[in-house]
């Protein structure tokens, strides 16, 4: 069995995968304070709570933005399940052209190569994480470039600390466009906010590489569920995008060192 781990400025999913099916999944919140023993324990305590087999985990595979938890959580792999993880972009490879001027960050350079794996290439992929990133793969599955823009959480973080009066809302469709009330408004701006700049910008990629037939455009990311029923132009809703792509990548590997 394989444990993938995909660690994000805001949380860190663990899949369990049997060959390509993802098994089970929890989240933990990406704490730096959080020791070792404590992510340890807490992998163990989901294991045992589920019944997973914990001894039968092979191989753990991490993708990883929070370069300060690594040592933390090797740490951890290594004392609880007796192993050392391959690092994608490290000791996993990736293997995905890039177009861009700059090196492309880890995490958006898994979550591409998945996408290209399950809904082949051109495509868009639209990331709802601590940060929405919308990035484009050419014909050939290269990478053309994206946009970063705050997410949704922290966009209404901000506006909950720097306006006095505007309360902290639990994010979810309002009962209106127009929102008859203050929290409907502040759930109206963030859905229909966030799906507008998406439309928009996808929009313009097409613009700018004169496309006009309709593009595989694929969301993920923890509030993909609440923006993606309303933006008309992405098509496919992948919850696990990234730790599937984790278990493909694996894959690759050790189809190409022969196991």
């Amino acid at each position: 069995m394989l444990l993938t781990i995909d660690v994000g400025n805001t949380n860190m999913v663990l899949g369990l995968f049997e060959g390509s099916e993802l098994k089970a999944k929890f989240r933990l919140s990406t704490a730096a304070i959080r020791t070792a023993d404590e992510i340890g324990l807490t992998i163990v305590q989901f294991f045992n709570h589920f019944h997973l087999p914990l001894a039968e985990v092979e191989q753990v595979v991490i993708c990883s933005v929070v370069p300060h938890i690594m040592y933390t959580l090797r740490h951890a792999i290594d004392k609880y399940l007796g192993q050392e993880p391959l690092i994608a972009g490290e000791t996993l490879p990736i293997p995905l052209a890039n177009l861009c001027q700059e090196p492309l960050g880890v995490d958006r350079a898994v979550t591409l190569v998945g996408a290209r794996a399950l809904v082949g290439a051109p495509c868009i992929v639209v990331d709802f994480g601590t940060a929405t990133k919308i990035d484009i793969l050419d014909d050939a599955g290269a990478y053309l470039g994206g946009v970063i823009c705050p997410g949704v959480d922290i966009s209404m973080e901000a506006l909950f600390a720097k306006a006095a009066k505007l309360p902290r809302i639990e994010l979810k469709k309002p009962a209106h466009a127009i929102g008859m009330n203050t929290v409907e408004q502040m759930q109206s701006g963030a859905l229909y906010g966030f799906v507008g700049s998406v439309e928009f910008i996808i929009a313009r990629f097409k613009e700018q590489l004169g496309l006009t037939a309709p593009l595989p455009t694929v969301c993920t990311g923890g509030l993909a569920r609440l923006i993606a029923p309303h933006a008309p132009s992405i098509t496919t809703h992948l919850p696990n995008l990234t730790l599937t792509a984790l278990q493909h990548l694996y894959t690759l590997y050790a189809e190409g060192r022969g196991q």
